[in-house]
């Protein structure tokens, strides 16, 4: 293929530059996007969305050929009649090629339509922000735009363009079931991934009334061609380039091979080309670590702490500006840590913890015993832990359902009792294809929770908000529909509080107690390395506490142990490296697919492990929109239950490490 810059390409361009030397470079750099921006697409209905909006302007002709030449000539052919549709159009200017999601061409004018699986409320959503420049959350989309709409322009000069963003309109309802599971997602002969049909035709019938809007954007990308986009205050010095000059900056560098200078600074921290473990077994190299090396002329040390680690920090630009890289750099003037009138320590005071802990080479955890007891006081047992695992799809399951709500599809719940033994309770999963479980899930968890009053602890305010969705939801349906709703809306409201955007205001007699915020408020673990995730605070305290490596360094839910599990039978929670470390419990999770044939596997979309939300949400959109065998989904199951249940377990360990601490709580 000719090293032309593409839309794609533009974008990553466009947030580093440099990052296109490593692109296409992936037997040499690590790349830890390949995957991910494919699950992704997956989890949020891209690919679904992508499909159903060619069905909005039906009679066209896909391009499918992924060889340039090809690909113009059978674009410009169809451009030569008086009307026409295309899907994946192409075009060429200099050094840059695109392909247009949708072009429909009427005489002299060519609607140049991009789609994309984000959704758009119009009256609520706007795309300029109070001072006249473009909202940050859509710039990348109007730049994308943008970037079509200039090659176009040049490479068809004859025309008018006219740009359109094409986007799921939330303020719409689908009128039809099962439109979601019409567009499934499956890998072709050549291997590549695309959207098959489940039916043999589609019609508007079975479309129904239209979810995704069709927005004008040209005043739009008129101001970003103009430089107009963004504070001029608030540019960085690549920024302050004009749009154009620097799309063919980056194409003649991306063209050549050559590396664009290296500018370091906030943008690095979630550098997709730096090595993970995995990418370092295979000898990859780390495009992170050679791009800090060229900017402090090979003196960067990685070993050291960096000061991406430190917890919540806003002023790392100015930092590396002033040559401060590493945590050990960081001095108290520049945290200015103080007070904010809170109970437990405020954010800055906690980044001054981390940052004294780190330079002072102290394992040793902060725990503020008494400010925990005091919100101890009011807690009743026996103590309830819960998790909720959910989604939102592009596409609605069912008819009266709109474009992104939120799906709730799992959850789990320990009971802790105050003689100290605990149960996995409970568990709901429901991944039926097609089905919106939320009204079900809620009377399960109802049935779970209300037969005492005791304190219910979520982690986040993740579970919070989630009920909030599913009581809106509840309260836009019919008491014919849903007879038990309004039992239902009353008893969500019994253990929660109402969030900024609801219209009803209350607080629950019962209110989540959220341990996210004891942590940040209470507890600090230097192996955490500033993340006060469960997945990060779990493995620290399991590493220092002899209580539960005593408890947990044997085999667990059999007849003796007076605890019980539904996932796990005589498992071994404390494991050690080879380094003799207390491994994390949820890299012991055992694969999804145990005992399975590689043969049996074949054709299954994405990895064979599960250890963290954002792969249960991805493991979920498999099972509705992939196709896969029964087997598959019966050990995807599998492994969301044993996630889950992971999750609840990793709050109770937590939590009797606290209880430990202090000897109390009864």
């Amino acid at each position: 293929m000719p090293k032309h810059l593409t839309k794609s390409r533009f974008a990553v361009a466009l947030q580093c530059p440099t990052k296109l030397y490593y692109l296409d470079k992936s037997e040499i750099y690590a790349n830890q996007k390949v995957e991910n921006d494919f699950l992704e697409a997956l989890a949020e209905g891209g690919f679904q969305v992508g499909e159903l909006a060619k069905y909005y302007f039906p009679g066209g002709t896909d391009i499918k050929t992924l060889k340039y030449d090809e690909a113009l000539a059978q674009t410009n052919e169809l451009l030569k009649q008086d009307n026409a549709i295309i899907y994946e159009a192409a075009a060429k200017f200099e050094d840059f090629f695109i392909r247009i999601d949708i072009l429909k061409k009427t005489g002299d004018v060519l609607e140049l339509i991009e789609v994309k699986a984000k959704s758009f409320h119009p009256e609520e959503d706007s795309f300029i922000n109070t001072k006249g420049y473009i909202n940050g959350g859509w710039l990348p989309y109007l730049q994308d735009v943008a970037f079509q709409t200039w090659v176009t322009e040049k490479a068809f000069p004859d025309y008018n363009i006219e740009p359109y963003l094409m986007l799921a309109d939330k303020s719409s309802k689908t009128t039809v079931d099962g439109l979601n599971q019409i567009f499934r997602v499956r890998k072709n002969e050549r291997g590549r991934k695309e959207v098959s049909l489940t039916i043999p035709e589609i019609t508007s019938d079975i479309l129904g009334e239209k979810i995704l809007i069709k927005i004008p954007v040209r005043p739009y990308v008129d101001q970003i061609l103009r430089g107009l986009d963004k504070d001029p205050d608030k540019k960085s010095l690549e920024e302050q380039k004009s749009f154009i000059k620097r799309a063919r900056e980056y194409a003649r560098y991306y063209k050549n091979g050559e590396k664009y200078p290296v500018e370091i600074g906030s943008k690095c921290k979630d550098c997709e080309f730096s090595c993970n473990e995995e990418a370092q077994s295979k000898g990859l190299k780390d495009g992170f670590i050679e791009c800090w090396n060229e900017a402090t002329n090979g003196k960067f040390d990685p070993s050291k702490s960096h000061i991406f680690d430190v917890w919540n920090f806003r002023k790392k630009d100015s930092l590396i500006a002033g040559g401060k890289y590493y945590i050990e750099d960081v001095k108290e003037s520049d945290i200015a840590p103080k007070p904010d009138g809170k109970p437990g320590i405020s954010g800055s005071e906690r980044q001054w913890l981390q940052i004294h802990k780190e330079n002072m080479r102290d394992t040793e955890p902060y725990f503020d015993e008494e400010g925990l007891k005091e919100e101890g006081l009011n807690w009743r047992y026996p103590l309830h832990f819960i998790d909720f695992e959910t989604s939102a799809v592009a596409i609605p399951f069912n008819k009266g359902r709109r474009p992104y709500e939120g799906i709730a599809f799992q959850w789990s719940h320990h009971i802790y009792y105050q003689n100290g033994t605990y149960e996995h309770k409970g568990q709901f999963l429901n991944t039926r294809r097609g089905c919106f479980p939320n009204f079900e899930f809620i009377r399960s968890l109802k049935k779970e929770l209300e037969n005492d009053d005791g304190t219910v602890f979520r982690y986040a305010a993740h579970e919070n908000t989630f009920l909030n969705i599913i009581y809106s939801q509840l309260s836009e349906s019919t008491d014919e529909d849903i007879p038990d709703k309004n039992d239902l809306m009353e008893w969500i409201q019994t253990i929660t509080h109402s969030t900024s955007s609801a219209p009803d205001k209350w607080e629950g007699t019962r209110d989540m107690v959220d341990m996210w915020k004891l942590v940040k408020r209470y507890y600090y673990h230097p192996y955490t390395h500033g993340s006060n995730s469960i997945k990060a605070v779990l493995p620290a305290i399991l590493r220092s506490s002899e209580y539960l490596q005593e408890k947990y360094d044997k085999p667990i839910y059999g007849a003796k142990d007076g605890i019980k599990s539904l996932n796990f039978k005589d498992w071994i929670w404390i494991q050690t490296d080879e380094n003799g470390q207390v491994m994390d419990p949820y890299r012991l999770l055992p694969p999804l697919f145990e005992n399975i044939g590689d043969d049996e596997l074949d054709g299954f979309v994405g990895d064979a492990t599960l250890c963290d939300g954002g792969a249960a949400m991805m493991a979920y959109a498999k099972m509705q929109f992939s196709d896969i065998s029964d087997l598959e989904r019966r050990k995807v199951e599998e492994g969301l239950l044993r996630y889950c249940e992971l999750d609840t377990l990793a709050m109770v360990m937590i939590w009797e490490y606290w209880k430990n601490l202090t000897y109390d709580y009864s």
